[in-house]
């Protein structure tokens, strides 16, 4: 949906000392995201520790987050589950949030009618607007182009994240799908291509951490100045390197707290980062201004 705007970030679930969900801090992220420039909220998907979180601890993020936050609120609520997502997707619909994101279901890898029909399913179980999300390097599935574009004919699925790292496959969907269906780049490093391609935006990690320069991109291009935002694109690119160093979201943590924002740790299978990484960060945060 067009409400949703262009920028829209993946944020991550702060944890206290004791790795429980820190509310007021999730809260005061959200808050300076927006003030940096995005345009709405993604909660509870990778970059968040979805699969670590309680039901319990998402819906209270939705709501919280909902009340708290003068921005759309997009909920992720996928699982590798049908029925499991439209049960988060019930909670999702109980906090108001604006929308919805759902994951390719993994580990079970439905072929191409199974990804179809579970989509279908969820969407018609749930009045709010949609966005798959596809992440082959997560869920070991890759959801082809024909089949987004038929799900984008479903009325409230409206756009999808596509994190391929397949311009080719990301154009055949921009080109096969109506206007309104928007297509937002997964990849911070594929923003400004998936732009040149006729794409609507991202949904971003490194927001987060440099959402007023990528929020200057885009609209350098919106606008135009393709120069400005391939030079802004170039400065940014090694810093998207770096959050991609290690396991998401392992470096934005990390990066999150080097810039004092303080978003403690994260919940095991995950760790945090090692020195390498967290210096990596600093010199990139560093030559960015951003710290």
């Amino acid at each position: 949906m067009k409400e949703w705007g262009r920028l829209l970030t993946a944020m991550v679930t702060p944890f206290d000392e004791n790795l429980d969900v820190d509310y007021d801090k999730a809260v005061e992220l959200a808050k300076k995201i927006i003030d940096d420039g995005s345009t709405a909220i993604v909660v509870v998907g990778t970059t968040g520790e979805s699969p670590t979180l309680t039901s319990e601890e998402k819906y209270e993020l939705f709501r919280i987050l909902k009340r708290e936050v003068n921005a759309p609120i997009i909920a992720g609520i996928g699982t590798n589950c049908t029925r499991a997502t439209i049960e988060a997707g019930k909670l999702a619909i109980e906090s108001k949030a604006d929308g919805v994101m759902v994951v390719v279901p993994y580990y079970n890898k439905p072929n191409q009618k199974g990804l179809y029909e579970h989509f279908r399913t969820v969407a018609e179980a749930i009045d709010l607007p949609m966005m798959p999300y596809n992440v082959p390097s997560r869920t070991g599935g890759n959801m082809e182009a024909e089949t987004t574009i038929a799900l984008s004919k479903i009325h409230n699925i409206v756009a999808v994240k596509e994190a391929s790292g397949n311009m080719d496959q990301i154009t055949k969907i921009i080109a096969g799908c109506h206007k309104d269906f928007l297509v937002y780049s997964g990849d911070d490093a594929f923003t400004l291509p998936t732009l040149c391609a006729g794409g609507y935006g991202v949904v971003s990690v490194a927001a987060q951490v440099a959402g007023r320069k990528i929020r200057e991109m885009i609209d350098a291009y919106v606008n135009g100045d393709i120069n400005t935002a391939a030079k802004i694109h170039q400065a940014l690119n090694p810093l998207f390197n770096a959050l991609f160093m290690t396991t998401n979201p392992i470096p934005v943590k990390a990066a999150l707290n080097i810039m004092g924002m303080n978003v403690g740790g994260l919940r095991l299978p995950l760790v945090e980062a090692d020195e390498k990484v967290k210096d990596t960060l600093r010199e990139e945060l560093h030559s960015l201004g951003l710290i």
